[in-house]
């Protein structure tokens, strides 16, 4: 459900940000002015691929993907969104620190629940996996390795 919100959410933080950064830009250092265009552009195509690999990974239950949204999540989104929300050179606007509240909460709360989805569905994997290759056994059982003729011969080899 969060990330049902976070796709709704997502437009209007970013269009919050980007009027805030049109109306703050002149009063920005050069660096400054730099570090937060990189960073909308950033921020613009890894949430996009981001939420596409937290619902590919959710919905169809691919670990690889889910485990891309986290790690997306966890060191790229998150250290920026913080960053935004707490350096004060940036001249942060209300406006600005309530979009970027609400995002580091969606962000928090998804990095946690997909870590434990993730913990979850590689058990369960594993479970299946191992469960399947039992059944694998029984369809082709491996010859018996104390069967009478085995020790016959095993007897005759040794006591000779």
């Amino acid at each position: 459900m969060s990330l049902y919100f976070n796709v709704y959410f997502f437009p209007f933080w970013w269009l919050s940000t980007v009027v805030m950064l049109h109306l703050k830009y002149p009063v920005l250092s050069d660096y400054y002015k730099f570090i937060l265009v990189t960073i909308m552009i950033l921020v613009s195509l890894i949430e996009v691929i981001r939420l596409y690999l937290g619902y590919m990974g959710n919905l169809q239950e691919k670990v690889p993907e889910l485990a891309g949204f986290w790690l997306l999540s966890l060191l790229l989104q998150l250290p920026v969104i913080l960053f935004l929300l707490f350096n004060e050179g940036l001249k942060i606007q209300p406006l600005e620190r309530a979009v970027h509240i609400i995002f580091a909460l969606f962000l928090s709360f998804q990095v946690i629940a997909a870590f434990v989805t993730l913990k979850r569905m590689v058990n369960k994997l594993a479970t299946h996996f191992h469960l399947n290759e039992f059944d694998w056994l029984e369809e082709h059982p491996a010859p018996e390795f104390y069967s009478p003729d085995t020790l016959h011969i095993f007897n005759v080899w040794y006591l000779s």
